[in-house]
């Protein structure tokens, strides 16, 4: 067994040999990551915590340390936060050349104890933790969710050396385990350089929480269910998906397993396709689920909290229907829609939780220190900072003055002194081309001759969808695809909710 305990092996175990030249190459930022947990290394650190966003590529920066540990003999644990993980992290690690692993989780088929990499499920590993050799390293992917056999590993293995992923590692007490922060890269960069996507979020409702209490931290999952089950707020989430989903690979953050189930009902009922995922569903429906997403015969899957990590789904919408008071939980869930997949190079956030309101917008979410709060005591009160706000135009939420996506400009309070200052890009409204919109002008058309409404139908969608009416297009008539489709019901749900609103008044 190899043990690093001088500068040499240090340096060693983040220079391996040339790689070939059929495997991927680190991105610059990447590179740049690996070599500063190097340093930190060299500067006398042992336990060390690699911020990267999600997509970043945390696995694939994991498997360069890997292979240049192995390269010089050194054994190596890579655990994970839950068990479905296990299986998607071998693949990955051979996608990688890394060919003899072993794992650490129950009767596993891969189990082999003579392996220098074992990937281990953190509740197997902290039942057969005395019986494991030590490593020379220890990486914990997600190493902000609290598992008690960190801890242990870190008592029983001084010599090994650790380091912790994570894209939110803000979890109170980490800075008293962990003894140092190396920020990779920051969402910000990553969406500027195209490495992910950029993002525009919209606030369709804000819900009422006055009466949901707090428990741990966090909203009661009973209250929560109540308030965000009503059926004003479910059908806000499906008429708002059908007017400004476009139609995209969606996933759907809800409150627990029932409210899960009620918006996938509600979906299915309006003529979309969806699934549920929760814990409960094992691997075998999961690989089914992910098959009908990738192949569009499922547009929307509602989950609770299994699909905020460890997925790389090629997602290009997020409607997040559960509120939380957690930064961690509600980047994550955002994280889940900024991967840049073909033809998902952008993302549409349908925020209505409230948690980019309360919260802010992920992109402004950020902490350079790890927490050093004790068990015992409440963490300091936040600094607070400036949350946006969704435009009265097209709720697109936003700092500033003037709306990014439909350029409207807030009037300024009366009294208030206006300071300028740099406006926060969240994401730009989708530009339409003229092909787009003679497109949608011959679909238009079509429903209108169908219904024989006399061009009154087919203008008053374009309107609706673009905020002028059709100029210098074609009468080509043109049978109308599935997002126009949802477009068109969306406009007749928002039509009799407001003639049933007038009707009440």
């Amino acid at each position: 067994m190899v043990v690093m305990s001088n500068t040499a092996t240090i340096h060693n175990l983040f220079t391996g040999q040339a790689l070939s030249s059929d495997k991927r190459v680190a991105r610059d930022y990447q590179a740049k990551a690996i070599q500063s947990v190097r340093q930190a290394f060299m500067a006398g650190k042992r336990r060390v915590v690699l911020m990267l966003p999600t997509g970043a590529g945390k696995s694939f920066i994991a498997a360069k340390i890997i292979e240049a540990a192995l390269a010089r003999g050194s054994s190596v644990m890579f655990t994970v936060p839950r068990i479905a993980l296990i299986d998607q992290t071998i693949e990955q690690f051979e996608r990688e050349e890394i060919k003899h692993i072993g794992v650490i989780q129950a009767t596993h088929p891969r189990t082999d104890w003579t392996a220098p990499v074992q990937i281990a499920s953190v509740q197997s590993l902290d039942k057969r933790l005395l019986r494991q050799q030590p490593p020379a390293l220890v990486i914990i992917d997600e190493c902000h969710i609290n598992s008690k056999v960190i801890p242990k590993m870190m008592e029983l293995w001084p010599d090994a050396r650790f380091i912790g992923l994570s894209a939110t590692p803000w979890a109170k007490g980490m800075g008293l385990l962990w003894d140092d922060l190396q920020i990779g890269s920051t969402l910000t960069e990553l969406i500027d350089a195209g490495t992910l996507s950029k993002f525009v979020a919209y606030a369709p409702s804000n819900p009422d929480l006055s009466t949901v209490k707090t428990v741990r931290g966090d909203y009661a999952e009973g209250d929560l269910e109540r308030e965000m089950s009503k059926p004003a707020i479910v059908g806000s989430v499906v008429g708002t998906w059908l007017e400004r989903g476009e139609n995209r690979p969606t996933l759907c953050f809800a409150v627990n397993i029932a409210h899960s189930q009620v918006l996938r009902e509600q979906f299915e009922r309006a003529g979309v396709s969806a699934e549920h995922v929760d814990h409960q569903v094992d691997s075998v429906e999961r690989r089914l689920i992910e098959r009908r997403f990738r192949s569009g015969a499922v547009k929307i899957v509602c989950s609770v909290r299994t699909m905020t990590t460890g997925i790389d789904w090629p997602v290009s919408c997020i409607i997040d229907a559960a509120p939380t008071r957690s930064e961690m939980l509600h980047c994550q869930k955002i994280g889940r829609g900024l991967r840049v997949n073909p033809g998902t190079e952008d993302c549409v956030i349908l925020d209505h939780a409230g948690n980019s309101l309360r919260l802010g917008l992920v992109t402004d979410i950020h902490h350079a220190e790890l927490d050093e709060t004790p068990a015992n005591e409440k963490q300091p009160a936040k600094a607070t900072e400036k949350l946006p706000k969704p435009c009265s135009v097209c709720e697109v939420l936003f700092l500033g003055l003037i709306c990014p996506a439909c350029g409207h400009e807030r009037k300024p309070i009366p009294g208030i002194e206006n300071v300028d200052g740099e406006l926060v890009e969240i994401g730009k409204k989708r530009t339409h081309t003229m092909a787009e919109k003679q497109e949608f002008w011959s679909m238009a058309l079509w429903l209108d001759d169908d219904r024989a409404k006399g061009g009154r139908l087919a203008k008053g969608l374009y309107k609706g969808k673009f905020g002028v009416w059709p100029q210098g297009l074609t009468h080509f008539r043109k049978y109308p695809d599935a997002a126009f489709w949802n477009y068109e019901k969306s406009s007749r749900i928002r039509y009799a909710k407001r003639m049933a609103k007038q009707q009440k008044m």
